[in-house]
Formats: C-alpha cells, sequence, structure tokens
C-alpha cells in the first residue's frame, strides 16, 4: 500500500502570498471609486503572487492598465509603489503616502501657440 505524503513538507517555506489587509483595499476602493464616478476609470483586477500584490486599474476592460499600485514585503516591512505603464510614479512605505499621487490636481505644462 502506498503512504500519504505530507503536502507541508514540500511546500516552499517561508515563502508567502502577499495580499491587500482591509484597510488597504478600503483606501484603494476609495480612491478607485472616485474615478469611477468621474468616468474616468472603469475596471480593476488584483493580482496576488509570491512576494507582491497588485492592484491594476484600467480605462476599459480590454486595455492595458493605465496605473498599478504594487505592494511588496521586504521581511516584516512592506512598500507600496505607483507605476504608470512601465513609469514609476511614487514609493513609499505607506498606502496613504502613495495613493496622494492620485489627490495631486494636474497642472498645464505648456501652452502651444
Amino acid at each position: 500500500m502506498s503512504e500519504p505524503i505530507r503536502l507541508a513538507d514540500h511546500r516552499k517555506r517561508g515563502r508567502s502570498y502577499v495580499s491587500f489587509d482591509r484597510y488597504e483595499l478600503r483606501q484603494l476602493l476609495n480612491v478607485y471609486s472616485r474615478r469611477v464616478a468621474a468616468g474616468e476609470w472603469r475596471d480593476y483586477a488584483i493580482d496576488l503572487q509570491m512576494g507582491s500584490a497588485v492592484f491594476s486599474i484600467f480605462r476599459s476592460t480590454f486595455d492595458s492598465p493605465l496605473f498599478s499600485i504594487s505592494k511588496h514585503r521586504h521581511g516584516r516591512h512592506c512598500h507600496y509603489m505607483v507605476f504608470e505603464g512601465p513609469e514609476k510614479l511614487k514609493h513609499g512605505k505607506s498606502i496613504d503616502e502613495v495613493l496622494a499621487v492620485f489627490d495631486q490636481k494636474p497642472y498645464l505644462v505648456a501652452l502651444s501657440q
């Protein structure tokens, strides 16, 4: 007869999935819902991976993400980053710090004549 195998003995130790906690999700969805109400954004996705979690924001369902907010775990501490496509806009140690990017008012850079 075969013997049962303990799956815990064969899993990778020390690596766990990173996820957003309740407070972080509330902050992310608060920013998201304001922009949906303004008609700027339409869809989002959450990817949970080993070592990172990513909240992606889309203008439409078939586009690539406009913005991505990622959470990376380094030991006991987490780092947050906001990307606009491949460009990193902001990084910080708290979700509130990086989400402040979305509260800034746009400004005119140059006026062409």
